[in-house]
Formats: structure tokens, C-alpha cells, sequence
């Protein structure tokens, strides 16, 4: 019996190792056939530009897949505790929910001003600019024809870089220049997504570029951000009025629910009593950032579900904190035909301050010609 067990371990081993072989092939057969039918939903053509889907892939086997349409943040992959892989944004199936009216801009890269301007007014040079409400009286994100509803040209460059590009014509929105925007996704190898935006004119303009991806470390579809642990590295944020527009002045986040400097829940202040939070139906405010050297985190969010530990870097002085207040979970048209509920998801999105084209003591926003605006964000994953 001995002798027949240990010659027989051998043939026993060589056909483990073969089922394992054929299992792990099938699988990631499976994960290739996936990954090639996810990339044939966003593959269609919008005012005769080809739109597609692009992944990006690190050493770990994280991941994220982007869009040139509106350059919008599809997926993103990363492990939690257990070494499983957890998708933290919110996003669709397919390119036709990304365009539906209401859209609230899943994953979508922001121009050419991020966040509001009040009643879509602004002078630069003496010269006064209306541009398209899509907010009440104000506009928002850059109005109706933002950059979120561009098909940008892309170059994959390699497995771990994709860079986008998007000529703003002189006029685009109401805004004054031809703007050459270029915007830069590169996933590292620790598991990092980092941003960067580029830009130039031929005519003084305004510029304020962000990302405006939903997350939830949770697991994009589940139906809370609340016991999120959050700190943010700010001592004041800009208050706005029942319209949401900063008015001006800098507000000290001590003694508030505003303070995230001790990390605290994103749930355990929400609901207080305050005017901002009323105005906001919960945070959705710019805080003024400690540091702003994309060397030093300006805010860290953490999953007591999965573990998964979120650091934002920035060399922008802002960072707008919104705890998805607007979202209602009335469509079930998310990814796999979710829902996302109210306060299932939250943006930290960098940026210069709101409506700072209308306060001289906010940092400018202008560029000129012969000016190139640069900025950087990352968001890494621990």
C-alpha cells in the first residue's frame, strides 16, 4: 500500500497541477472575456467621434477603466483586507445612462470651471461673460456644454498611463479663448490613480479643472458612506449661501461639524443643526486646505467594512467635500442594475474655490496667454 501511495503521488500531483492549470485559464479567460464585453458596452460613436473604453492595469493587478467620453472614471479596482477586489465608484453599464438628463457626473473630468459661478456672471478684462445656467440661477461645473459631455482624443501609452486631450473652442459655454486642455491617467504600481491637468490659451480665460468621481470604500453599490472614517487637513472652509455660492468669506471649521482634523465619521455630524448643513442638505462645501504640495495627504478616508484606506494629494488649495445629498436611488440603472441611494456615495474633488472669479481674495483662476496651468491629484489606496 506504501509503495503504491508514493508512486502514485506523482501522477496525483501532475493532475492537480493540470485541473489548476485548466481552472486558472478558465478564469482568466472569464476576466478577459468580461473586461472585452464591458469594452464593447462603451464602444459607439457621439457627434462623429469614436468613444471607447480604456483599462488600465498595474503590476498587483488593480485596476481602472476610463471613458473618453467626458473622461469619465468607469471602474476602479482595488484589493480590500482580505485581498479581494472591491470596485469604490459609482458609475454605469453602458455610455447611454452617462448622458441621460440628471446625470449627476459619475467619474467625469470637470471644465472649464469646476463647481459654481455665481448666476453664471463673471468680468475679466472689463469685459463681462454670461455664461449657461444649469444650476437655478447659477451655473454649475461649466455649465451645459461642460467637459463632461466631450468625446476627448485618447492615446493609451502604455499599460498604466492614458492621456486624454480636448480643444475648447473661443466661446464654448459662454467662455471666453481657445483652450488645449490635457489630462493625464496614470495608475502606479502602489496602487495610486494620479491625475494630472494641463492647459493653455490664446486669450485670458478662466480655468478650474477637477475629477468628479463618486467613491465608496465600502464597495460602489452599497447603501452608505455614513460609517466612513474621514479626515481632512482644514482649518476653515468658504460658506456659501441657500444657493450654495461661497460668499466670500473664510469660516472657521472649530467647533462645527465641519472639523474632519480628528477623524470622525462622516455620519456623526451630518445631520446638525447648522445653517451650512441646511444649506448643503448635508456636506457639500469647499474646505481651505493646511497644505496643498502633493507630497502631505489633505484627506484620508477609511472602510471599517473593507479595510480599504483612501489618500487624497493635491497641489490645489481646495478640496470639495460632498456626501451625495442629491443622489435618490430612484433609477436602477447603476452598474449591475443598482440603485444609489441618497448619502451612497461621497466626492472629495480638488479644485481652486468656487465662484472665484467674483472674490479678489480667493486664489485666481485666471490664465493668459503664454501661461501654463498645471495642476496634479492622487488618490492611492492602502
Amino acid at each position: 500500500m506504501k509503495r503504491i501511495f508514493l508512486k502514485g503521488f506523482p501522477i496525483a500531483a501532475i493532475c492537480l497541477s493540470a485541473t489548476l492549470f485548466a481552472c486558472n485559464s478558465k478564469s482568466d479567460q472569464a476576466t478577459e472575456t468580461k473586461v472585452e464585453n464591458d469594452s464593447l458596452k462603451y464602444t459607439t460613436t457621439i457627434d462623429g467621434k469614436s468613444v471607447k473604453l480604456f483599462t488600465l492595469k498595474n503590476k498587483s493587478g488593480a485596476s481602472v477603466s476610463i471613458t473618453n467620453y467626458g473622461g469619465r472614471v468607469v471602474s476602479l479596482l482595488v484589493p480590500d483586507k482580505d485581498h479581494k477586489w472591491v470596485d469604490v465608484v459609482l458609475g454605469y453599464d453602458s455610455i447611454a445612462s452617462y448622458r441621460k438628463k440628471g446625470e449627476p457626473f459619475f467619474g467625469a473630468l470637470i471644465g472649464r470651471y469646476g463647481n459654481r459661478i455665481g448666476k453664471g456672471k463673471f468680468t475679466l478684462d472689463g469685459k463681462a461673460y454670461q455664461l449657461q445656467l444649469n444650476d437655478g440661477l447659477n451655473t454649475l461645473h461649466g455649465g451645459t456644454d461642460g467637459f463632461f459631455s466631450k468625446v476627448w482624443e485618447a492615446k493609451q501609452v502604455d499599460a498604466q498611463k492614458l492621456e486624454l486631450s480636448y480643444v475648447s473652442n473661443d466661446g464654448e459655454a459662454g467662455y471666453p479663448g481657445k483652450l488645449d486642455v490635457k489630462v493625464t491617467y496614470t495608475l502606479t504600481d502602489d496602487n495610486a490613480l494620479k491625475i494630472d491637468y494641463s492647459a493653455t490659451t490664446d486669450k485670458t480665460t478662466i480655468v478650474n479643472l477637477t475629477n468628479h468621481a463618486y467613491f465608496n470604500l465600502n464597495g460602489e453599490g452599497n447603501k452608505t458612506i455614513l460609517d466612513h472614517e474621514l479626515t481632512i487637513a482644514a482649518d476653515s472652509i468658504t460658506p456659501v449661501n441657500a444657493t450654495l455660492i461661497p460668499t466670500g468669506k473664510l469660516q472657521a471649521v472649530a467647533g462645527t461639524s465641519f472639523d474632519f482634523n480628528k477623524t470622525k465619521t462622516i455620519g456623526e455630524a451630518i445631520d446638525a443643526k447648522e445653517e451650512q448643513l441646511k444649506f448643503g442638505k448635508g456636506y457639500d462645501h469647499n474646505f481651505a486646505l493646511k497644505k496643498h504640495d502633493d507630497q502631505t495627504p489633505v484627506a484620508t478616508v477609511k472602510s471599517t467594512v473593507t479595510g480599504i484606506v483612501m489618500e487624497v494629494y493635491t497641489t490645489e488649495p481646495g478640496l470639495q467635500f460632498y456626501s451625495g445629498n442629491f443622489l435618490t436611488g430612484q433609477d436602477q440603472d447603476g452598474k449591475g442594475g443598482k440603485s444609489y441611494p441618497h448619502r451612497s456615495a461621497f466626492c472629495l474633488e480638488t479644485q481652486h474655490f468656487p465662484d472665484a472669479p467674483n472674490h479678489t481674495n480667493f486664489a485666481s483662476t485666471i490664465l493668459k496667454p503664454g501661461e501654463t496651468y498645471k495642476t496634479s491629484t492622487t488618490y492611492k489606496f492602502k
